[in-house]
């Protein structure tokens, strides 16, 4: 059996040794601490899968996950249908030869996923406020005025505007990728159909979106785990409560109300472990899920 080099090791050991402490055995814990229940004095026990039981079963309980689970899967596909197709065409656009400014436009496009969400969050806020907010004033000016409403106070249309906030912070993430997929497409095979007499939109749609499918997928399958490991827009604009009437609520704010207990709820490491190994489980699935139906495919069709 032939033996690794010993300089590969060295150069791995850190970042497995980093990984392994701030990431496979944290998971591995709160795997195990999800089958364990806590009494009343604080010490725990054994429990098996009771407490995903009561979470999927139990009134009380059953009702928040679903719906978190529901605007969870709401706010996915609003990024799915909006930011990546908006993604995909900026890309596009971008990588036209001969247009001026693409730098510059790339850079204004790209600057908002810099910033903290936290700063997103509070300034969208006060953009959106219907008491000092400037929205209100601006759709007056272009006579849209009575199309106004408080968005982010409504039931109906909280989350949407929180998702719309979330897509226009981060469609420059699949724009790049997507760009970068672009720039890698050979520039003979283009050139060829342009000799050939293809327009644009058919050298577009017949031979640089297929080269481009890996790059989607993966895009998709990134929006996908971010969407269902969002919590931190909601948490700074909504706060933990995910207001109103929970209508916002989605697995990371349920679990942060779960785990650390917020106003009337007391915190319950345990119940909060079971529902982090529930949406890790969600995740694990959708990319399993992605793997074996989609990436076999594009694979093949690579090959």
């Amino acid at each position: 059996m032939k033996r690794m080099p010993w300089h590969i090791a060295v150069f791995l050991a850190p970042a497995v040794l980093v990984y392994s402490v701030f990431s496979a055995l944290p998971l591995l814990d709160t795997l195990r601490l999800g089958f364990y229940a806590t009494t009343d004095t604080g010490s725990t026990h054994f429990a098996g899968l009771s407490n995903y039981l009561t979470i999927l079963t139990d009134p009380a309980w059953s009702a928040a996950f679903w719906n978190a689970m529901w605007n969870n899967c709401k706010f996915f596909f609003i990024h799915l249908l909006i930011q990546n197709p908006i993604g995909l065409v900026l890309a596009t656009l971008l990588s036209l030869k001969g247009l001026k400014g693409a730098r510059h436009y790339r850079t204004l496009i790209f600057l908002p996923t810099l910033l903290s969400v936290v700063i997103i969050g509070f300034i969208w806020q006060l953009i959106l406020s219907p008491l000092w907010g400037v929205s209100e004033g601006l759709m007056a000016k272009v006579g849209l005025g009575d199309y106004f409403a408080p968005w982010l106070g409504q039931e109906s249309s909280a989350l949407i505007t929180l998702a719309l906030i979330s897509v226009w912070q981060f469609v420059g993430i699949p724009m790049m990728l997507i760009y970068a997929a672009l720039l890698a497409v050979p520039e003979d095979i283009v050139e060829a159909a342009h000799v050939e007499g293809a327009s644009a939109w058919r050298i577009f749609w017949e031979i640089k979106l297929p080269l481009i499918l890996p790059t989607l997928g993966l895009v998709t399958i990134l929006t996908f785990v971010g969407n269902f490991n969002a919590f931190d827009l909601i948490y700074s604009v909504k706060g933990a409560i995910a207001g109103p009437n929970y209508s916002t609520d989605i697995l990371g704010t349920l679990f942060y109300r779960t785990f650390f207990g917020y106003q009337s709820q007391v915190g319950s490491p345990t119940m909060g472990a079971a529902v982090a190994t529930l949406m890790f489980l969600v995740i694990l699935a959708g990319v399993g899920t992605y793997f074996y139906f989609v990436q076999r495919k594009l694979t093949r069709y690579e090959l």
